[in-house]
């Protein structure tokens, strides 16, 4: 077996679990890109803890086989779609509701045989994109708010994330705020961009009025057409479009794992 290189560019492997694909990648952390290409497998089904501990293993095993894949004395980063707090999932969506309360960190370290962070995806972009995309060099409070199915969003304060704000759940006008925001809301309405920027408006206007962030990050897919609805929105605070698009979670996740060992600064 060939002998392993040495750990040259800080790399560390990131997984990103998502409800219909886990996919990971060796992520080079001194410039937050992957190092070759990330490597997919579908997520199981039904998305037991057993089912996707063992593709979470399988994954790993492939990316550590490869000639620039990290031993396994450096941590493994993981991005779960739930609240994770201290490691352990309080929600579940698009996987199996017996994930909830479930100890994610110890199931895959277990799994894996070593050390292993686990945190909510939308944090894990919302890491990356401020250490590495559009919120890089930027200080004090970095919002990054992800338009998708739903609304997720990541916390960032001078560079050191507040994990699970939930920010999507947030009640405006008596209804959760993803239910008429999110991308998914103007699919399922068929409104116009105009009018898909007026409840964008209201939802922007109320998080600046919270939280008095110095930049947002907006993410998702719908980030692709910011031309249709960004020139409408009118806010005191910076508005940028994400950079690292489907790599942020598994950049993010193994950046998380690599701080929160002591890996890298």
């Amino acid at each position: 077996m060939a002998k392993k290189q040495k750990n040259k560019h800080d790399a560390v492997i990131g997984i990103d679990i998502g409800g219909t694909g886990i996919k990971g990648g060796i992520v080079d952390l001194n410039k937050g890109k992957l190092i070759g290409d990330r490597f997919r497998i579908p997520t199981p089904q039904p998305a037991t803890p057993e089912a996707v501990a063992g593709v979470v293993g399988q994954i790993v095993a492939e990316l550590s086989s490869r000639p620039e894949g990290p031993g396994t004395e450096v941590p493994v980063g993981v991005t779960f779609p739930a609240i994770i707090q201290h490691g352990v999932a309080r929600s579940a969506a698009n996987v199996d509701k017996s994930w909830v309360d479930t100890d994610v960190d110890a199931l895959l370290t277990k799994a894996l045989n070593r050390e292993v962070q686990v945190m909510n995806d939308a944090d894990a972009a919302g890491l990356a994109e401020a250490r590495y995309g559009a919120g890089k060099g930027v200080g004090g409070t970095v919002l990054v708010i992800t338009l998708g199915t739903g609304i997720g969003s990541a916390l960032i304060s001078n560079g050191a994330l507040v994990p699970n704000a939930e920010l999507g759940h947030l009640e405006i006008d008596g209804v959760d705020a993803e239910s008429r925001a999110s991308a998914s809301a103007r699919e399922r309405d068929n409104i116009s961009w105009e009018e898909y920027a007026h409840r964008l408006q209201r939802y922007f206007s109320h998080v600046e009025f919270l939280f008095s962030p110095d930049l947002f990050v907006i993410g998702g897919g719908i980030s692709k057409r910011s031309e249709d609805f960004l020139p409408m929105l009118d806010l005191r605070t910076p508005v940028v479009t994400a950079n690292l698009k489907n790599n942020a979670g598994i950049v993010g996740g193994a950046l998380q794992a690599a701080l929160h060992f002591n890996y890298v600064k």
